[in-house]
């Protein structure tokens, strides 16, 4: 699965995902519930949504949330990360507004969809951290997830992650994301088996190498993440531009459809080999 993240974010980025889907050069996108744009955006997925899989993109770190979370974001703004992952750790988070939020984002998905989402994630990976995943597991256990249904794992083997770039953000998120996956099988929940995608998002970022490297060691059921969207005059990211720009147009380029050509790679939709 090659999955964009952050769909909804803004104008310029559901674009730039939906030109990659329509290509064939993406089979997965995330969607943030909670955007201002995603109400607007979300219909034109009808027309892909043959082609590929629409998740969940649950987002505690950007933007707003859809309903009051008094001690959460007091302010009415969500938190940043850092803050985010202390609070976490130190067992400090209001489970209870996080649980309200979640449903609250499914609500949001379910109506501008007509449907349930085909699996979910965490915007930044919030969703393997202690207070959220549990409030998240029991959730979609609740909805009774649909078949084919997979929660995504952001976690990998020390030795695949040492082969690809972004190495230490790959083994700080696999760390936090410990017993994540046990965790869903105990509620009958699958998750994919393998992951790639990190990256540091820099001006001189090698794209043609990264994505190369993303297949090396890859899992049975593996998913690689990327973050690719047109950029528009004034609208308002998370500092994340013109990386998007640039990977929008290396994944439609010759030069990455010879890396699936070169690698055998059939990008899918949902995991294969679910566990």
């Amino acid at each position: 699965v090659l999955c964009a993240d952050d769909y909804g974010m803004s104008p310029g980025v559901s674009r730039g995902i939906l030109r990659l889907a329509e290509a064939g050069r993406v089979s997965a996108t995330s969607a943030m519930a909670n955007a201002p744009d995603w109400p607007r955006f979300a219909g034109d997925l009808h027309a892909v949504a043959s082609r590929i899989g629409i998740g969940l993109h649950l987002t505690l770190t950007y933007g707003a949330p859809l309903g009051p979370m008094p001690r959460f974001a007091p302010d009415g703004r969500l938190p940043p990360l850092g803050r985010l992952i202390r609070a976490a750790f130190a067992g400090r988070l209001p489970t209870d507004e996080i649980a309200t939020e979640i449903r609250r984002q499914l609500d949001a998905f379910r109506a501008a969809l007509g449907r349930e989402p085909d699996f979910a994630d965490g915007h930044q990976h919030v969703h393997v951290l202690p207070g959220i995943r549990e409030p998240l597991l029991a959730a979609i256990a609740e909805f009774g997830p649909p078949p084919g249904f997979w929660l995504r794992d952001p976690g990998e083997r020390l030795a695949a992650i040492l082969r690809r770039p972004s190495a230490p953000k790959a083994a700080f998120v696999a760390v936090l994301a410990s017993g994540l996956s046990r965790a869903a099988a105990r509620r009958g929940i699958a998750v994919n088996r393998g992951f790639s995608g990190f990256s540091e998002f820099r001006p001189d970022q090698d794209l043609a190498r990264d994505f190369d490297a993303y297949l090396d060691g890859v899992g049975p059921a593996h998913v690689v993440m990327c973050h690719p969207g047109e950029v528009a005059p004034g609208e308002a990211l998370d500092g994340v531009t013109e990386p998007r720009r640039r990977e929008l147009d290396h994944l439609l380029s010759p030069a990455f459809g010879e890396l699936l050509e070169r690698r055998r790679v059939a990008l899918v939709p949902a995991p294969r080999a679910l566990s």
